[in-house]
């Protein structure tokens, strides 16, 4: 028996996967159905769900697999939904989502959480595929009691690639905390830092704050005659000073370098004065890079 046009273009839509209720749709009886699965024209791999012969199993068909069995109130989320949405520390082949609390979800070889709570603030589409936002993300991530490191990664890429803002964070939380919602606490010590954009720059300001100095602009943006010149790490604004700091392996081609000298000559020309730490001096000379703030800038009032 050959599947018709229809379904075939259907599944293509759907990672090569069709559901009984689709067959059923598309005039496929119970009885040609088990013929196709008896012959090996699909396989069930979920209640409910079909693989076409010839379908891959990715990681994308096993997520596709799950919102088809679970149906339209459901989402991918906490680990799954920080890999698809980029968010740094993730853990790639992670399979979960998230249905409304109440229903009984079929038994599936997937993680299935429940909530109460999940509006669609809480929800967005990523390559055709329904997913928590990364900001409810983050939350369900301290929920499952994360560690605070892999958290503070989520928060600063969310922040980095956009998905995300400080501002969002803290509205999002007064929502959560007041069911009572478990991490919402951890979210929060977090958020206060959250404008820098990798583990090295909140180092950094943990740094900064450690030695008794104002709190810095982040991520400052520098144009001339709206023209884009640079964005800066860390802005002292009080002491017209900028403070860089370089990850594990810095820049060593030669063009490279170039674009860093010419960078640093253009936020000069502001009247602005240039300090850079490497990430061996942040990680591994903590009380250095303090002492020689403290000489840089003037101390918080």
């Amino acid at each position: 028996m050959r599947l018709p046009d229809d379904l075939l273009e259907l599944a293509d839509g759907q990672d090569g996967l069709l559901t009984s209720a689709q067959f059923r749709t598309h005039g496929v009886s119970n009885w040609q159905q088990h013929r196709l699965d008896a012959t090996g024209w699909i396989r069930r791999i979920a209640p409910r769900v079909y693989a076409l012969r010839g379908s891959a199993d990715t990681h994308r068909r096993r997520l596709r697999a799950g919102l088809l069995c679970l149906g339209d109130r459901s989402w991918i989320s906490f680990e799954a939904a920080a890999t698809l949405h980029g968010l740094d520390r993730s853990r790639a082949g992670v399979v979960e989502f998230t249905i409304d609390r109440g229903r009984r979800p079929p038994t599936m070889p997937f993680v299935v959480h429940t909530s109460k709570r999940l509006p669609t603030i809480d929800t967005t589409e990523v390559g055709g595929l329904r997913i928590t936002s990364a900001t409810r993300t983050i939350f369900d991530l301290a929920l499952a009691r994360a560690h605070p490191r892999r958290i503070e990664a989520a928060i600063d890429s969310a922040v980095r690639l956009q998905l995300s803002s400080p501002e969002v964070l803290g509205k999002r939380l007064a929502g959560l905390r007041g069911s009572g919602r478990w991490g919402c606490r951890t979210v929060e010590c977090m958020i206060d830092v959250s404008g820098v954009e990798s583990p090295l720059e909140r180092r950094f300001l943990e740094l900064v704050r450690a030695a008794g100095l104002p709190e810095p602009r982040l991520q400052a943006v520098f144009n001339r005659e709206n023209t884009f010149v640079a964005r800066v790490d860390f802005l002292f604004d009080a002491d017209g000073a900028v403070v860089e700091v370089t990850g594990k392996h810095g820049h060593t081609a030669p063009r490279d370098r170039q674009r860093d000298a010419q960078r640093r000559n253009e936020i000069q020309d502001f009247g602005l004065r240039v300090f850079e730490y490497t990430y061996q001096d942040v990680m591994e000379r903590p009380r250095w890079v303090i002492s020689t703030l403290r000489s840089r800038i003037r101390p918080a009032a």
